[in-house]
């Protein structure tokens, strides 16, 4: 793990100073596009204090030392703030986000596909198997945008962001969590759609494979009840595709389905990586990019533990 997070690290860290320019130059080429000049002076102070007319390497190892050492992952160019502080005032809200996103993919999907699996070509499993292709097909942003609409044109009521306007910068209190509930649902309903869909069809598939094996032929001939036959024996076995999305659930809980994260104005980690990249805000991309890293790991070995816990096949060998 350790030497594949170095070298995701090393890359992720080249890939963000491969366009042309840095920072102070896309500020430059921004107050420039509105009539601004810049003090010659002052660019010379800020690249001097961020270190930007060093090799690359030493502004990397730089970034490296001051994390393993200080855990200073450095000062935001655009915010003039330090990342720490701005990726942790962000992530308890994606943390939310996308926990209550994975418990609907979850909840929706386990009972469906199972239902899809055992009805097998009737009427609930084809409207089933209609909506997953939907759902599918559809992009989260693009049923984002309908859902403002119809909200908006219809209801009177703005679904984006996750506060009233009133609650944005107001204190925690029992009123604004009440507030944050009735505005969760819907993000959570759009980014779940497409991962919901996508299990429903796992979850049918890799049920219909074990159904007619036969361990559950052998167990259904011994009279056992069918409900606790299905649920000890193929759907323990069909439930690895959802333990091994634990591996992509962790980072989604910085990125934060970022376009979706945009067209709802959400106030998660999603967007403000999107704009640290555009702006080359390399030590604040750098950070998020280091974290999605970590957490891929981390949600990989998470998940080979899991199956190998549900599955005793993946034990055995």
């Amino acid at each position: 793990m350790i030497p594949t997070i170095i070298a995701i690290s090393i890359v992720s860290f080249v890939i963000i100073q491969l366009p042309p320019g840095d920072y102070l130059t896309s500020l430059v080429s921004g107050m420039a596009a509105q009539g601004e000049t810049v003090d010659r002076a002052s660019l010379k102070a800020l690249e001097e204090r961020y270190g930007l007319g060093q090799p690359l390497y030493i502004q990397y190892w730089l970034w490296v030392k001051g994390i393993i050492t200080k855990g200073d992952f450095g000062d935001s160019f655009e915010w003039n703030l330090p990342v720490n502080k701005l990726i942790w005032d962000r992530l308890g809200l994606t943390f939310l986000l996308s926990l209550s996103t994975l418990i609907f993919i979850w909840i929706v999907s386990f009972p469906i596909g199972i239902y899809s699996a055992i009805r097998k070509y009737s009427v609930g499993d084809y409207i089933a198997t209609f909506i997953g292709f939907i759902g599918l097909a559809i992009p989260n942003f693009l049923m984002a945008l309908v859902l403002m609409y119809i909200g908006f044109k219809y209801f009177g009521h703005s679904v984006g962001g996750l506060f009233s306007p009133e609650y944005i910068d107001a204190p925690w209190s029992l009123a604004k969590v009440g507030d944050l509930m009735n505005h969760l649902w819907i993000p959570m309903v759009v980014l779940g759609t497409a991962g919901t869909a996508g299990l429903i069809r796992i979850m049918r598939a890799n049920l219909l494979d074990e159904l007619y094996r036969p361990y559950v032929v052998t167990a259904r001939a011994k009279g056992m009840a069918e409900w606790r036959l299905l649920l000890k024996y193929p759907v323990r076995v069909a439930l690895n595709p959802f333990i091994s999305t634990v591996g992509w659930v962790l980072p989604t809980l910085v990125s934060g389905a970022t376009i979706t994260a945009i067209v709802l104005s959400l106030p998660t980690t999603g967007p403000l990586l999107f704009k640290a990249l555009l702006s080359q805000d390399m030590y604040l991309a750098g950070s998020f990019i280091m974290m999605l890293s970590i957490l891929t790991v981390i949600g990989t070995l998470i998940s080979d533990i899991l199956l190998a816990w549900l599955d005793p096949r993946i034990r055995l060998k």
